[in-house]
């Protein structure tokens, strides 16, 4: 049973929230970034969940990285857990529900990383955002290259070289974010969000999902995935329902789990 990460399907119908409550700054261990992942695990076999929201608290996302198990750990011990830590930050793009960060206060090092893994992020305007690893002598494990895809290679260098943070009207300046709200809305705008997505086209956004995840491969992926769709209940009743009484009007039913 995990001890700092849950599960909540019980907010809103067909949306999980899944929530980082390690007080007092959700700082991101292993232990942290495993529980998260199998979480993200549990819910990619949900077909009851369409959409999902991760979310710390009213205070903070998450402040970062556990730099106290960092500094205790040695060059052998760092290579066995490397691969398992990165696949675990990036847990939330292998997800084939949207995903919307919900960020209060602080998302820093790690857990802007986690966030990066998002379809969406949503912060309040008096969040600070940074990939500060650099002035600990360490780079971000899993952020990078979802960084620099994001907002281009050279603002991506600025951040992670420097490792400041920006605040709210820079992140969304730069494309590191999506909507900025009051602090008090970061939530319900998350969950808003994530509503729109149940009854909706299942399978066919968890393709769209893996498209996007396949990044330079995309064309490539998107050919099969498109392929893939026809015959499925989406394609079908969608394609229908779309010549006969226009978009929006799909009764869709399916949920897509993980494969």
């Amino acid at each position: 049973m995990a001890e700092f990460v849950t599960v909540d399907r019980g907010v809103a119908e067909g949306v999980a929230v899944l929530r980082i409550a390690r007080p007092p700054m959700n700082l991101i261990d292993l232990q942290v970034a495993l529980e998260v992942s199998a979480a993200a695990d549990a819910i990619a076999a949900d077909a009851s969940i369409a959409a999902v929201v991760v979310y710390g608290d009213e205070r903070v996302f998450s402040a970062g990285d556990e730099l106290a198990e960092l500094a205790r750990l040695t060059p052998e011990q760092a290579q066995s857990m490397v691969a398992d830590f990165q696949s675990a930050l990036g847990c939330l793009a292998r997800l084939p529900q949207p995903t919307v960060a919900a960020i209060s206060g602080y998302a820093l090092g790690s857990g802007l990383e986690l966030a990066l893994a998002a379809d969406r992020r949503i912060i309040g305007d008096n969040v600070k955002l940074g990939l500060p690893q650099i002035k600990a002598g360490l780079i971000p494990l899993a952020g990078i290259r979802r960084l620099s895809l994001l907002i281009g290679p050279s603002a991506a260098k600025d951040l992670v070289y420097s490792g400041r943070f920006v605040d709210h009207e820079e992140a969304a300046a730069l494309g590191l974010v999506d909507e900025v709200v009051a602090p008090d809305d970061v939530f319900a705008a998350a969950l808003r969000w994530a509503r729109q997505f149940v009854g909706g086209p299942g399978t066919a956004l968890a393709a769209a999902k893996r498209v996007f995840e396949a990044g330079t491969h995309g064309h490539d992926r998107a050919r099969r995935e498109w392929s893939e769709l026809f015959g499925t209940p989406d394609q079908q009743v969608g394609t229908r329902s779309y010549l006969v009484d226009g978009p929006d009007a799909a009764p869709f039913t399916s949920r897509s789990v993980a494969r």
